[in-house]
């Protein structure tokens, strides 16, 4: 599972999702929604590559079972964007078959802030 994983972000390093070690009923959560089919993903992408391609990763945490994974990690992209991510990843046959992505993608609704919080 560790080479699965290592293999999905060496691909991104490179710009390569073409060959994303992915299933063909690959299905991507996320807190955009979800994709299903590997098709629908790497036609996503390509209609979006300013939004997908030329970022770095810096790996925080990595848990590794035999068929799952979780790695936490921060993504960056020019010098004024970042993500911190945390991903579940899940393996049938040999290929990334799963992903549940999560990550905040917009400013706090005023109703949901807490107050004080970055006094304490």
């Amino acid at each position: 599972m560790r080479e699965l994983v290592k293999q999905w972000f060496d691909k991104w390093d490179q710009g390569d999702f073409h060959h994303l070690p992915i299933s063909d009923n690959f299905k991507h959560t996320s807190p955009f929604g979800t994709i299903e089919g590997k098709k629908a993903y790497i036609d996503l992408v390509q209609e979006n590559k300013d939004k997908f391609l030329g970022y770095t990763f810096e790996i925080h945490d990595e848990i590794y079972e035999n068929d799952s994974a979780c790695v936490r990690y921060t993504a960056r992209q020019g010098e004024d964007f970042k993500l911190d991510v945390s991903e579940w990843y899940y393996a049938e046959d040999n290929l990334i078959r799963n992903i549940m992505a999560y990550y905040h993608i917009g400013e706090i609704r005023e109703e949901r802030k807490i107050k004080n919080y970055e006094n304490k």
